[in-house]
């Protein structure tokens, strides 16, 4: 299905295109023999091995996203038998590490990124711009102001403050 102008917004499009990705890497997964593994667990087997055990809050700091998201996918992950947690130094801190079983799948898990990573590649030489760059680009924009102040500063949010 074409996007084209219309009622979609920015989040909308956005959400879209991530689900198209999403949902044919997960059913590559499945192709592949890891059903039930999600696409969004592997950021996360990525930097537990980079990294070692890791807190949540460092995971999420390390993946860029908040640390309620940190927390729900590593909710999924340890119901599906891929990490374990342990209370850190501090009480309130636990301590995330990848079991045996994730290091079980990981083969298929490195398989699967680098097909992923190939596909991308060859997606992306079929657009116009490097979609990659464009998100560093953003992701740049908006560390220097937040959207949250340009919407702001816009005309119509004046009316509305």
């Amino acid at each position: 299905m074409a996007m084209t102008s219309g009622p979609d917004g920015l989040g909308t499009r956005l959400r879209h295109v991530l689900e198209l990705l999403d949902g044919d890497v997960a059913k590559f997964l499945g192709d592949i023999g890891l059903d039930g593994y999600r696409p969004r667990y592997s950021p996360v087997v990525r930097a537990l091995l980079a990294k070692g055990p890791l807190a949540i809050r460092d995971l999420a700091a390390e993946l860029r996203v908040t640390h309620s998201a940190a927390s729900q996918t590593v909710a999924q992950m340890s119901r599906a038998g891929l990490v374990t947690l342990e209370p850190g130094a501090d009480a309130r801190q636990r301590i995330i590490s990848l079991t045996d079983r994730a290091r079980d799948v990981l083969p298929l898990v490195e398989a699967e990124w680098t097909a992923t990573n190939e596909a991308w590649d060859a997606l992306e030489a079929e657009l116009p711009h490097s979609l990659r760059a464009l998100l560093d680009a953003i992701v740049e924009a908006l560390d220097r102001k937040p959207f949250r102040e340009r919407i702001g500063e816009t005309a119509a949010a004046r009316e509305l403050l």
